[in-house]
């Protein structure tokens, strides 16, 4: 697929031949895999426990993650840390990340607030080549999709937040993939996904009471099936 300059959606080419999480976040801050690097501010790719057990995948930057430069550290990211700890989970154990990588937004015309837009297939699909590398880096046992974007980057376009949510679902990546060294990754092998709603989500809800329930009764499948590994 290609822009309208010609240019590629895929983030690919610009995967590094070799090396870690630290090799794959330098060669991400110069990704141009599809058009919304040119808006952003930087690169948001992923933080935390480079052998993480649990990885936690939202959709895309929000506003304060683009000008910081690190994801879940808006109000979204300060009530997912809440709900993590009441579901028992360790956020400083924890890999955070997204599945697109650059901050795509609108402008109001009054206020020059940046106003969130959902980032579409073709810019899911681009950016899913840092998803993957950092899903078979890490090798979590457990990813937890925070939204429909993340569950669509995770498992396909027929998943649905409200009929998937909170259960617990094997996570396939190719089995052959190899890096750019040509040296063979997988995942672990009891890798699981568990869908969730966006913290953002709880957010925006007129009584967050009853969602926020919910994130964090989620979340304790992803700490029950933790525990159950252990």
């Amino acid at each position: 697929m290609t822009t309208s300059d010609g240019s590629e959606y895929d983030a690919g080419p610009y995967l590094p031949r070799r090396g870690g999480l630290p090799a794959h976040r330098r060669a991400a801050a110069d990704c141009r895999g599809c058009p919304l690097f040119r808006n952003a501010s930087q690169t948001v790719f992923g933080v935390g426990t480079a052998r993480a057990r649990l990885m936690l995948v939202g959709e895309q930057p929000g506003d304060q993650e683009d000008r910081q430069g690190k994801p879940f550290v808006g109000p979204a990211g300060g009530l997912l840390d809440r709900a993590l700890r009441e579901a028992g989970l360790d956020a400083d154990q924890s890999y955070f990340t997204n599945a697109v990588k650059h901050f795509k937004f609108s402008v109001a015309t009054r206020s020059k607030r940046r106003i969130h837009k959902p980032p579409s297939l073709r810019e899911m699909a681009a950016c899913r080549p840092w998803l993957a590398a950092e899903l078979r880096l890490v090798a979590p046992e457990v990813v937890v999709a925070l939204g429909a974007t993340a569950g669509k980057a995770l498992l396909g376009p027929s998943f649905r937040v409200s009929k998937d949510r909170g259960m617990l679902i094997p996570l396939v990546l190719e089995k052959a993939a190899r890096d750019g060294a040509g040296t063979e990754t997988s995942l672990h092998e009891r890798a699981m996904v568990v869908a969730t709603l966006h913290p953002a989500a709880v957010l925006r809800a007129e009584d967050r009471e009853a969602p926020y329930a919910g994130l964090v009764s989620d979340l304790r499948v992803a700490a029950e099936a933790l525990e159950r590994h252990s």
